[in-house]
């Protein structure tokens, strides 16, 4: 993917600012975290325009969060553009009418849930979360706005491990994807 130079410096500037924890949760895994992005006022204000700029124009109807950290950086953009925010959530957290979607991990499945009025058929959606690893997530975030008859025109997420394969499958899925920092061979 060709960036423009000023993209380029503001993916630089928030990699900066994503701390690595080796062997976390498990041994070999080198996981990526987003905290020190939040905790630091300026970049946590880089990184949340760098998204708000890319849809601005686009108006969405709705922001839609991946629990959890795409619940941080969903409710701030949605808030930026002036639109709704619609959570995503792990089964049994919602206390409203539910339509749910599973998917597999590595080891199991998983299911989310969202409230059937959350948004409208022909809502056009933007859906974000922190990190994209095997892609299941957010291609069951898009099931199920899919389901409402909602249109995703995009998602997005701050890390890229195209290495795990989910970015490809999310655009295999139909859905374009934009990704801030990559971690491709690391």
């Amino acid at each position: 993917m060709q960036h423009t130079t000023a993209h380029a410096l503001t993916a630089d500037y928030i990699r900066q600012h994503i701390r690595t924890v080796p062997d976390w949760p498990a041994p070999g895994v080198q996981f990526r975290d987003i905290t020190p992005l939040l905790q630091n006022p300026k970049v946590f204000r880089v990184l949340i325009d760098e998204f708000v700029h890319r849809w601005f124009d686009l108006k969405p109807d709705a922001v839609a969060g991946l629990d959890a950290r795409g619940f941080i950086l969903g409710a701030v953009v949605a808030y930026e553009l002036n639109v709704g925010f619609v959570p995503i959530r792990k089964k049994g957290k919602l206390p409203y009418t539910t339509v749910e979607e599973s998917y597999e991990l590595e080891y199991g499945s998983a299911t989310v849930e969202m409230h059937t009025d959350a948004v409208k058929p022909g809502d056009r959606v933007v859906l974000i979360d922190d990190l994209i690893a095997t892609g299941g997530t957010m291609t069951a975030g898009l099931r199920l706005l899919q389901k409402l008859g909602a249109t995703v025109i995009e998602g997005a997420a701050i890390v890229d491990l195209p290495e795990l394969g989910g970015s490809q499958r999310i655009r295999d899925a139909g859905l374009p994807l934009f990704t801030l920092v990559d971690y491709a061979g690391h």
